[in-house]
């Protein structure tokens, strides 16, 4: 009787064991909502820990919440998450979205060889390797030049064809006049 409690015991155990390990296989995603539906990104802590931890603290702060897609090209990507300046309903700077960050530090890169694909999510940065801070963009076709260059910190899973309606910029630089938002971002998926 004594065996076969301590294997129930070892099942149980083992049982538990599988589930947290499924649950935070799974508990790593965040929820765009855009004008058109919902973005469903699969971020990737094994790859970039301190992004990760630095966008799910900002997401879990509110602090995307209509935040602009202040530069969008076309064929390329569409950034967005300058929660400094690129607020829709905080006053929404047009002249300096895209140069502001968070009150959080700036993060060391996280280079890796997760490739820039359609879908991928990055980290934007100035020239300095070491100060992403806040602000992502999201790869509308695939980016190699970037492979290595930048941080990347998840994949789109599902809601692509929202991110393809994003309203795109004018110019070299896709500056948006009037852009797209990120109405509420949340964790997990919805």
């Amino acid at each position: 009787m004594k065996i076969l409690s301590f294997a129930f015991a070892g099942l149980l155990a083992l049982s538990t064991l599988t589930t947290a390990a499924k649950a935070q296989a799974t508990d790593h995603y965040m929820t765009i909502q855009l004008k058109d539906g919902p973005v469903v990104v699969q971020l990737m802590p094994d790859v970039a820990p301190k992004h990760v931890a630095q966008i799910e603290t900002l997401v879990k702060e509110g602090q995307y919440d209509n935040v602009a897609f202040h530069r969008v090209i076309d064929g390329f990507m569409a950034q967005t998450g300058d929660v400094q300046y690129g607020n829709m309903e905080k006053g929404f700077d047009k002249s300096r979205a895209g140069t502001g960050s968070s009150k959080l530090p700036n993060i060391p890169a996280e280079f890796s060889k997760v490739p820039f694909e359609r879908g991928t999510v990055g980290m934007a940065r100035s020239q300095d390797p070491n100060s992403a801070n806040s602000q992502f963009f999201i790869m509308f076709a695939p980016g190699s030049f970037l492979n290595g260059q930048y941080t990347v910190v998840g994949k789109v899973v599902s809601g692509m064809e929202f991110v393809d309606k994003i309203k795109r910029g004018a110019g070299s630089n896709g500056e948006v006049s009037s852009p797209d938002r990120m109405i509420k971002v949340t964790l997990g998926r919805k």
